[in-house]
């Protein structure tokens, strides 16, 4: 099994991974940083809070982004379905982004 430390707003997160995946693992922290950096643009906010409001922009991509892929037509002529694995990835993330909230709201 692998393992990032990934620095997020500062502090570094040891996560696992499977083999392999640690490109895409950082790639997520690099993700995740750029969107932290666009809402501390607007001003400063706490770090619980700065934690929940990426997670819901980062859903809110996704929501978007599936619904784009529903209304194209499909190779055969079907519209695409949305993947269940994305919404499962996506509550994954915000209950991930919740405990680290509550964790550093506790600190």
């Amino acid at each position: 099994m692998g393992q990032v430390t990934l620095l997020i707003n500062g502090y570094s997160y040891v996560v696992g991974c499977e083999d392999g995946q640690e490109r895409h693992l950082e790639a997520m922290g690099r993700e995740v940083q750029k969107r932290i950096d666009g809402i501390k643009a607007l001003g400063q906010t706490g770090e619980a809070r700065l934690l929940v409001l990426v997670s819901l922009l980062m859903a809110d991509e996704l929501h978007d982004k599936d619904a784009f892929l529903a209304n194209q037509p499909h190779q055969n002529g079907h519209t695409a379905t949305a993947d269940p694995q994305i919404g499962d990835a996506v509550r994954r993330l915000a209950e991930r982004a919740e405990d680290i909230a509550a964790a550093l709201e506790r600190a």
